[in-house]
């Protein structure tokens, strides 16, 4: 797990960000790496995985802290 990036940089987003930001920086990955919108492509699609694992921890209280 050393080799994950942080999340907030994965998202773009400061640190302090609040959690309307956090969601807003992810639609926008989301929408431009994802899958069907990049067909074929491997390293949208991880992008798009890294933003997805992202966003999840960081929108639950719980596991951001």
């Amino acid at each position: 797990m050393a080799d994950k990036r942080d999340y907030y940089e994965v998202l773009g987003v400061d640190k302090n960000a609040d959690a309307g930001t956090i969601k807003k920086a992810y639609y926008q990955l989301a929408k431009k790496y994802h899958p069907d919108a990049n067909p074929g492509d491997k390293a949208a699609e991880e992008k798009f995985k890294e933003a997805n694992e992202a966003y999840e921890v960081l929108s639950d209280p719980d596991k951001k802290a």
